[in-house]
């Protein structure tokens, strides 16, 4: 049985910080690329950034370019989601995602989310 488990989330100030995790287990983890998301009330589910099954490689949302690390542990069956110099707009549910399908680039395994919420 797959599993997802998002923590870290937690309430912030402007200009703070956080780190998620995504603890995986049940599937293959270093055989597979990984993700974030976050949804918000009234607006679409947004990818925040993704990472290669190695680690390698990594891309991000304009949104959290240069606010935001994404990094896993195959070690540890683990990624984690570093968040710096946090806005209000980055409010949100943040979900763990795995193993992309193509091209679509749709992910089949899914967390159900912590939250995040900044404000002052």
């Amino acid at each position: 049985q797959v599993q997802l488990v998002e923590s870290g989330g937690g309430s912030v100030q402007p200009g703070g910080s956080l780190k998620l995790s995504c603890a995986a287990s049940g599937y293959a983890f270093s055989s597979c690329g990984m993700a974030w998301y976050r949804q918000s009330p009234g607006k679409e589910r947004e990818l925040v950034a993704l990472i290669s099954s190695a680690g390698d490689t990594s891309d991000y949302a304009d949104s959290v370019k240069g606010r935001f690390t994404i990094t896993r542990d195959n070690t540890k069956n683990t990624q984690y989601l570093q968040m710096n110099r946090l806005k209000v707009e980055d409010t949100a549910l943040y979900l763990c995602a795995a193993c992309p399908r193509f091209p679509s680039l749709t992910y089949e395994y899914w967390g159900r989310g912590t939250q995040v919420t900044v404000s002052s």
